[in-house]
């Protein structure tokens, strides 16, 4: 492969590979969390808790990370835009149906089913950009489309919001759905054909050996970990939040409560800019002060006045979205071969954190309040900072033995890639 006909900033293509991957992002995202800014109007109207709610977004979530590795197979036999394409249109056609749903079993099961589908989009789309990206832009690829993502949650919250506050949370669902018609219009029109793909076999014993490989990597197993933590916090945060503003001393009315969710825009800027980021302080600086800067949101969050709370989800959003880009761009990397599965094995463990901490943040809610959500998502930023200095623990002494082997430092991807705790 010719690494010069890869797409680069400023090269034919690029231009509507990064907007059709912003588009398929921003679909994504509106619909896999489209209910998560409704909870309470969902609580209220089936006269449920708020943890049995918040499996309307858990249900998805955790959909999404059990079909995400099959998919990434399919994306391998079939192509990374042919998948990402029927999954797109699949989970579409399913999010028309789910502003009907009788009830809350039935809103579960249809939620499951979208999340399902969506499965085919993170599941390819890192390894697209692996593959037709040149490796010096492909942080800045990796975190326009988490950009995307950050927009379409952000908007999906918004929308809902708002137009539940007029017409009910069923219509909001239904205006999410629309607006995702939308954007998937736009990433089919726009997403260049692949040049660099090469379609493989279905074969699942292969694949359970990439698997196996990719599983006994402490790299890749720190990355993944990493990135199911973070998303443990952003889960846990994002499900409850609604339901501290609704009540008092908040009392906010529903459409404001969706309003809240424009703090995304934090997230688009920190993702995009986290290749800049890294450029500056290399990768494991990069993810410290991720960390600090989540933590300190947390902290902030606590406080019983509403500046403080948003200026506390600014914190949390921008330390989250910039975690997960420098992460997940690290796993595209970092796996020579079998990228589909890498890629897909991060996304699973992203997404089981989002299913645990949408449910347990509902669950320590329920049990101490917004303290108890703050404490969950305190101990997993602990558990991210763990991870993150064990590795930059291993990283130095394999530095410092390194002269005594009288071995030349390696050109690989240990020396090119350590998000979690390798060289700068």
């Amino acid at each position: 492969m010719d690494a010069d006909t890869r797409l680069a900033p400023g090269r034919p293509g690029h231009r509507r590979m990064s907007f059709a991957l912003f588009a398929a992002g921003v679909a994504t995202f509106a619909l896999l969390y489209s209910t998560q800014a409704l909870l309470p109007a969902v609580s209220a109207d089936f006269a449920v808790t708020a943890s049995a709610a918040s499996w309307t977004v858990s249900a998805a979530t955790g959909a999404l990370a059990l079909c995400v590795l099959p998919m990434s197979a399919l994306s391998e036999r079939f192509g990374r835009r042919a998948v990402m394409t029927g999954s797109l249109v699949t989970a579409v056609a399913v999010g028309l149906l789910v502003p009907f749903a009788p009830n809350l079993e039935w809103l579960v099961v249809l939620r499951a089913v979208q999340g399902a589908a969506l499965a085919g989009v993170p599941a390819s789309a890192m390894a697209y950009l692996a593959e037709e990206v040149r490796p010096r832009a492909l942080v800045a690829a990796i975190g326009l489309f988490v950009a995307g993502n950050s927009i379409g949650g952000m908007s999906g919250r918004i929308v809902t919001g708002w137009v539940a506050q007029l017409w009910g949370w069923r219509a909001g669902l239904a205006a999410v759905g629309l607006t995702a018609v939308a954007c998937v219009v736009a990433y089919r029109l726009l997403l260049p054909a692949a040049r660099h793909f090469a379609p493989s076999p279905l074969d699942p014993r292969a694949m359970a050996r990439t698997v196996r490989t990719h599983l006994s990597d402490p790299l890749l197993l720190r990355l993944y970990a990493i990135g199911g933590l973070f998303m443990t916090v952003f889960g846990a945060v994002y499900t409850v939040i609604g339901y501290r503003l609704v009540e008092a001393p908040f009392s906010l009315p529903q459409g404001v409560v969706g309003s809240v969710f424009l703090v995304y825009l934090v997230g688009t800027a920190s993702s995009a800019a986290a290749g800049r980021l890294v450029g500056r302080m290399g990768r494991r600086g990069a993810l410290y002060l991720a960390v600090t800067t989540t933590a300190a949101g947390l902290l902030l969050s606590l406080a019983g006045s509403l500046a403080a709370v948003l200026a506390g989800l600014v914190l949390i959003t921008a330390g989250f979205f910039a975690g997960h880009a420098v992460a997940s761009s690290s796993v595209s990397r970092a796996a020579t071969t079998g990228r589909a599965q890498a890629s897909a094995l991060y996304q699973s463990a992203y997404y089981l954190g989002s299913s645990a901490g949408g449910t347990l943040g509902a669950v320590a809610y329920h049990a101490g309040g917004w303290s108890g959500t703050v404490l969950l998502g305190l101990v997993a930023v602990l558990g991210v900072v763990s991870l993150t200095l064990y590795g930059t623990h291993r990283a130095r002494v394999a530095e410092r033995t390194r002269p005594e082997s009288g071995r030349a430092r390696p050109a690989g991807r240990r020396s090119a890639v350590v998000a979690a705790g390798g060289p700068r």
